[in-house]
């Protein structure tokens, strides 16, 4: 059994499910924030799998995962430091009781 398209496409598919159930689920910022890399990692292995399937010897799908790898560790690291500073003022990394970015 050769390992196709859908094979990689249902993976994707089911990490962004993962993803997307721990962001609208989990009430910790530091679970949120996995949540999106996951998210992230499910848009990479599209991205790979398209530019491997599409019949073209470019690097483009490679390229834009490079680009959504860079993109996921600048928002790793301000989220993180986000949170770090939401915890040393109230020590505690709860979503849902965080409003400080309302007016």
């Amino acid at each position: 059994m050769d390992i196709g398209l859908y094979h990689y496409l249902s993976l994707a598919a089911f990490l962004f499910a993962i993803g997307l159930y721990g962001i609208l689920t989990r009430r910790n910022a530091i679970a949120i924030l996995m949540s999106l890399e996951l998210m992230f990692n499910a848009v990479n292995i599209n991205l790979v799998a398209f530019n491997r399937f599409s019949g073209s010897d470019g690097l483009s799908g490679q390229i834009f995962a490079l680009f959504v790898i860079a993109i996921a560790a600048a928002e790793a690291t301000v989220g993180l430091a986000i949170v770090i500073l939401i915890y040393r003022n109230w020590r505690s990394i709860d979503a849902d009781r965080v409003n400080l970015l309302k007016w």
